[in-house]
């Protein structure tokens, strides 16, 4: 072996030696940071922020842990191992397609809960006027979830985070030249906002329930690519419209973990806030069963992959399993909004 065949082959080994360390790197780095974050408690944090910002403070006044739980969805978001990911344009982020589901799920939550607290929950009547801070708030969230240029997502949403903070400052320590921020857990305020979460659970339980060919019927008008209506006769719909296209099966079950990743916790800060309404109209039951059935939905899963089995068939389907939780959210929430209904 001549040198300079010696030389092409240790440079080769090199490569090759180089190569194999990025891919192994990449391929830990990916599975890190496309973890899904853990639950937390939701009065502890919101006990941690008070007592950080105002230590003077013992209590926590009535809407300071809702908006602080909108406030901790967002750093999670932001702070979460790998960071936001949905806006990167370098590998491993830009492979992590579900984790990037996973927080537009979550984000689309936080949306909905800021949009309640700044139209229904801070304000008295209709013709009330809107507290300053959530209304600069909420903008922030709406922003695309997919920059990276100049203002980058995380730049906006940290934006948004700093006016719930500002206001929750307000709630707990109003100052004699600030007026003072709101908050009003009444039950009209609460119906309004579960009339979107309903939306939001029946949406993603069609969705889900799409992913075999037995069920996609129903769901035919979301995923039909020509746009045309759903078929309603039996013969075509066998044929498979409506089915969920085999790449975005995980997709939609990942953005489902990640709605109810962030539902659950909102809702574990409206049972907080809105306690004593709950109470009132003998509620508390129908919210701990919605709670109840999205922590199931979160149950760790087991499989590397999103299995996705023919219903009754030999493998399973995750996504009808996460359907079921989801539906039975759904139906806690439609006799939670009842509830909030009567007298």
């Amino acid at each position: 072996m001549t040198d300079i065949d010696a030389r092409s082959r240790g440079i080769l080994w090199f490569f090759g030696i180089f190569s194999t360390m990025v891919v192994t790197i990449f391929i830990g780095l990916g599975a890190w940071w496309g973890s899904e974050p853990d639950t937390f408690n939701v009065q502890d944090e919101a006990l941690i922020r008070m007592t950080n910002k105002d230590p003077e403070f013992t209590s926590l006044p009535i809407g300071y842990v809702y908006t602080n739980t909108l406030a901790h969805i967002a750093e999670v978001l932001m702070g979460k191992p790998g960071g936001y990911i949905s806006n990167d344009v370098a590998p491993p982020g830009l492979f992590l397609d579900n984790i990037r589901s996973w927080e537009y799920g979550a984000l689309v939550m936080l949306r909905d809960g800021t949009t309640a607290l700044r139209n229904h929950f801070a304000r008295d009547q209709s013709q009330s006027i809107e507290d300053k801070d959530l209304s600069m708030a909420e903008p922030y969230f709406y922003y695309e979830p997919n920059s990276w240029a100049l203002p980058s997502t995380e730049s906006e949403y940290d934006k948004g985070v700093k006016y719930l903070h500002v206001y929750m400052h307000r709630l707990q320590n109003p100052k004699a030249n600030q007026r003072r921020a709101q908050f009003y857990s009444r039950a009209d305020n609460l119906w309004t906002y579960l009339e979107v979460v309903i939306k939001r659970l029946g949406s993603l339980s069609t969705r889900l329930t799409a992913s075999t060919d037995r069920f996609a019927g129903a769901a035919g008008v979301l995923y039909d690519p020509s746009g045309q209506i759903a078929p309603t006769n039996m013969e075509e719909r066998t044929k498979g419209v409506g089915k969920t296209p085999w790449l975005l099966i995980d997709n939609i079950f990942y953005e489902a973990r990640g709605e109810s990743w962030a539902l659950l916790h909102i809702l574990q800060a409206i049972k907080v806030d809105f306690g004593d309404i709950i109470l009132d109209k003998r509620a508390m039951n129908t919210l701990d069963n919605m709670i109840h059935a999205l922590e199931n939905a979160l149950t760790p899963i087991l499989s590397p992959m999103v299995l996705s089995g023919d219903g009754f068939g030999v493998t399973a389907n995750y996504s009808l399993t996460m359907a079921n939780y989801i539906a039975r959210a759904n139906a806690a929430a439609l006799d939670l909004r009842d509830l909030m209904n009567k007298g």
